[in-house]
């Protein structure tokens, strides 16, 4: 059985930046200490990556708070998680929107004809966590897929509930 880690912006806007919350700050901890804990045959992160252009776009005019943009200290994944990743040897994966079909090509191939439990962790659960989990489960469905609830973080305490409520339903094993 192939074992995927997938790790979900962790980055420093999403930590104590532009978007940041107390929440979001706890969980970097769990974080870490899940990738370096080893035993994953891949391990990959995404980094939300925009451009200057942000507040043209949909996302942007939804929500007219520039974050990720790339190149600068904010779209840098934080400094603990960082080091961790780079420790095992993890394939970053831009993405700039919500959920990114790149990475499910990648986890795709990594896992191959294998069975595979994908692991799932990070920012933010009621975006890009339950946008990833349900792309991956979707494409892979005989996937042992699991999210990790205390090495995540939603936008609210509330809608952090509510995304692990729909992950559950949607047949995701939350651990």
């Amino acid at each position: 059985m192939k074992h995927i880690l997938v790790i979900v912006d962790m980055q420093n806007d999403f930590v104590d930046g532009a978007l940041g919350t107390p929440e979001a700050r706890a969980v970097v901890k769990p974080v870490e200490e899940l990738i370096r804990q080893g035993g994953y045959d891949r391990v990959f992160a995404t980094r939300d990556t925009h451009g200057p252009e942000y507040l043209s776009t949909q996302e942007g005019k939804q929500l007219p708070v520039p974050h990720c943009i790339k190149g600068t200290p904010g779209w840098e994944l934080v400094p603990a998680v960082a080091a961790a990743l780079k420790d095992a040897r993890a394939v970053l994966v831009d993405k700039p929107t919500f959920g990114s079909f790149d990475l499910l090509v990648r986890v795709r191939a990594a896992c191959g004809d294998d069975e595979a439990r994908i692991t799932v962790a990070g920012l933010c659960t009621d975006i890009c966590v339950v946008t990833n989990a349900l792309l991956l489960k979707t494409a892979l469905p005989e996937a042992d897929l699991r999210v990790v609830t205390a090495a995540c973080a939603g936008v609210t305490p509330e809608s952090h509930a509510a995304a692990l409520r729909t992950m559950e339903a949607c047949q995701i094993r939350l651990v």
